[in-house]
């Protein structure tokens, strides 16, 4: 699997990783039980930092895109990715209300964390 970043745009490079990730796999050409290069072998190829690419892989582990195995990497569960569209509105709304009533970004991780409970 071919993987891309571009240091100019404003998506995180993480986020363009696992974006091209969830894509592939949507797309059938990464199949379930497939392999994904090591974050070692991501990070040397692209050039970036290897916590860049595990932050990538970590976020697909959570959505139960990829489950990450000691010694085997990363390793294409079958789930499809959630369409997180929803979520990424709500979480913008939550942040325009945060901004627009000056509360600072720990306390608002402090309330999604308790209200997660």
């Amino acid at each position: 699997m071919l993987l891309r970043v571009d240091p100019s745009a404003d998506e995180p490079l993480y986020a363009q990783l696992a974006t091209q990730v969830r894509r592939a796999v949507a797309r059938g050409e990464v199949a379930a039980g497939e392999r994904l290069p090591s974050a070692r072998e991501v990070a040397a190829a692209l050039e970036i930092n290897l916590h860049t690419v595990l932050h990538a892989y970590q976020d697909l582990r959570d959505e139960g895109l990829v489950e990450l195995r000691r010694g085997r990497g990363a390793v294409v569960t079958g789930h499809e990715a959630p369409d997180l569209t929803e979520l990424h509105d709500a979480v913008a709304a939550l942040a325009a209300v945060a901004r627009r009533l000056h509360v600072a970004p720990p306390t608002v991780t402090t309330l999604v964390q308790e209200a997660l409970r």
